[in-house]
């Protein structure tokens, strides 16, 4: 990473950098987050990609997509037949990126990636930025399940994660590559910073905003979401025991 001394420029990612956008029934979404996208790495890498990963969508989001495709080849989808959950989403991604840096958020408009510029200047310091909502724009009860869920994965793997589930994370692709990530759902936020923990990689934690949602209907705040996480939080925890 390197900074431009112009007045008013901004630091720059030379390596290159595959954006990963999980989407599950984002029609109404998509296109806007993916050209506020192409927007802010056209400034921050002269090398990058952006992969769609579309879970098993029921809409017209694959459409809109491919309709994209055709005007920009550094935009890729990769498509689940069926939903098969978050993590598995964030997966495919991990597996189908070709550049040294990863970058993933979602792809419902939640958050600004124009805010990755801040996050930049950091990567010379660790292999590992995440972001925190500063003020999470969700319902009462997601917030709880939020609090509750990221204290326990810090106290069970000695963690200190302001925000684990927070999809705003730029790392180092050689921080996953060799290793077997297993979550299905957004217990795989958990086993990244497991993963970095173990090879001694001390995350940089940044303030993010976070917006309400314009369209279309949040799935992780769900009861049945809530009870599969805990349970999958259990199972990963006496499998690293």
């Amino acid at each position: 990473m390197v900074e431009n001394p112009e007045i008013g420029s901004v630091w720059k990612i030379e390596e290159g950098v595959s954006l990963i956008l999980p989407c599950h029934n984002e029609a109404e979404n998509i296109q806007a987050v993916i050209e506020e996208a192409k927007e802010v790495f056209g400034e921050i890498a002269q090398l990058y990609e952006i992969i769609i990963v579309d879970d098993g969508s029921s809409d017209l989001t694959p459409e809109l997509v491919r309709n994209l495709i055709r005007t920009d080849p550094r935009l890729r989808l990769i498509q689940h037949q069926s939903n098969l959950g978050y993590g598995r989403a964030l997966r495919t991604g991990f597996e189908n990126a070709h550049f040294p840096w990863i970058f993933f958020t979602d792809g419902d408009g939640q958050f600004r990636i124009a805010e990755l510029k801040k996050f930049i200047p950091y990567l010379e310091k660790s292999k590992m930025v995440v972001g925190y909502r500063a003020s999470r724009a969700d319902p009462v009860h997601r917030r709880i399940y939020g609090r509750i869920f990221s204290w326990l994965i810090n106290f069970l793997f000695g963690l200190k994660i302001k925000d684990v589930n927070c999809a705003f994370k730029i790392l180092a692709k050689e921080i996953i590559e060799g290793e077997k990530l297993i979550s299905p759902g957004a217990l795989i936020n958990a086993e990244l910073f497991i993963l970095a923990k173990r090879k001694g990689i001390e995350p940089i934690q940044l303030a993010v905003s976070h917006f309400p949602r314009k369209a279309g209907s949040q799935s992780g705040g769900s009861p049945q979401v809530i009870v599969r996480a805990f349970w999958e939080l259990l199972q990963l925890y006496f499998r690293m025991k």
